[in-house]
């Protein structure tokens, strides 16, 4: 991708003083920092995440708040972080989710709730690391990027149950969609919020947000950069290759939006034409041999032809009716793919932490 510079130029020894330049750089850029990570059955790690972030961005020099997504919890995560919000004060803002919606749904319901010009999305697992938040937020900024995702160099989960999907996905994904990322399954990502908020996320496209960020602005405005990554020390891994099946799935459905998303009649209308004709080629034929005096009411081919045509048709009207549904779509919003709890959002201009505040144990 021609946009992209190579991220491993970044971990050689003189890149150190070029993201001490680019750190200084963000203190001149002002905005807003949302700090977005959903959970599941995560209790052991709710007091470490909630630590390490808060020790990351002690002195970051901007406003800042951290949301935590609780995606319906069995085991008290989302207790837990209600406890832990109250006592680190109304910068940290807990969202809970109605039921086990699953990660997608739950990064869409903090993209919603986040206030920021610039989100950054990781995982709620300690595998990635927050003191690499102010580095992405950085190339963000200073190189005026609309997305600049993790690449986990050195990945740090190294059963193959783990790391066969990621590689399987990934490589099916760079296939797809063109995007020349490393590592699209790495959750820690800083986006530009005003292009981030013009795509919505369901099932599970949270490993697509590259691609379709791709439809709503230039490839040439993403980029990755190396990140530290660390080994699972508490909780359970939620991935295994059944999670394989699913990215194929939604890869499918991520292909079609991608081509067709704007224009699904063209899709079912090729289809269907192509369907028709060969039907209508089999059914000539058959006609210009009854012409010629042969029996055709017993030939497979006429079966075949018939339902060709039919088939064919059905597509063809299918693609009417899904042009139909894409006007009703833009026209009339989207519905959201999750259910949380109600609670109060705070006031514009509340409930931020900035430089220099103090921060409860």
């Amino acid at each position: 991708m021609n946009g992209m510079s190579d991220p491993l130029s970044l971990s050689q020894p003189g890149a150190q003083s070029a993201q001490a330049v680019g750190s200084a750089l963000i203190e001149n850029a002002a905005h807003r920092l949302s700090v977005l990570v959903p959970m599941y059955n995560e209790i052991a790690n709710v007091e470490p995440m909630l630590a390490d972030v808060h020790d990351a961005l002690a002195h970051y020099a901007h406003p800042w708040e951290l949301i935590v997504v609780d995606d319906g919890s069995t085991d008290g995560t989302g207790a837990a972080l209600e406890r832990a919000a109250l006592r680190r004060g109304p910068h940290v803002r807990v969202i809970r989710l109605t039921r086990n919606f699953r990660q997608t749904a739950a990064m869409q319901a903090g993209i919603d709730a986040a206030r920021g010009d610039v989100i950054v999305t990781m995982d709620g697992d300690l595998q990635n690391d927050p003191r690499d938040i102010p580095k992405l937020v950085a190339r963000l900024l200073t190189e005026d990027l609309d997305l600049v995702a993790g690449w986990r160099v050195n990945r740090q989960d190294g059963l193959w149950l783990r790391r066969l999907p990621s590689m399987l996905a990934n490589r099916l994904i760079r296939r797809s969609t063109g995007l020349a990322f490393h590592d699209l399954g790495c959750s820690l990502k800083a986006f530009r919020a005003d292009v981030l908020r013009q795509v919505r996320l369901y099932g599970e496209m949270h490993r697509f947000m590259p691609a379709w960020l791709a439809t709503v602005t230039s490839p040439e405005r993403m980029s990755e950069e190396p990140v530290n990554h660390r080994a699972r020390h508490a909780g359970v891994s939620k991935y295994g290759l059944s999670r394989t099946f699913r990215v194929i799935t939604d890869l499918l459905a991520m292909h079609f939006f991608l081509n067709f998303g704007s224009r699904p009649g063209h899709f079912f209308g090729g289809v269907g034409l192509a369907i028709s004709s060969l039907g209508g080629l089999i059914l000539t034929w058959l006609f210009w041999l009854k012409l010629h005096g042969e029996a055709i009411g017993a030939r497979p081919l006429l079966s075949l032809g018939f339902f060709l045509v039919i088939g064919g048709l059905q597509f063809i009207t299918t693609g009417v009716v899904a042009e139909l549904l894409i006007r009703i779509y833009y026209d009339r919003g989207q519905a959201a793919p999750y259910r949380q709890r109600e609670a109060l959002a705070p006031a514009a201009d509340a409930g931020w932490h900035r430089g220099g505040d103090a921060t409860q144990a």
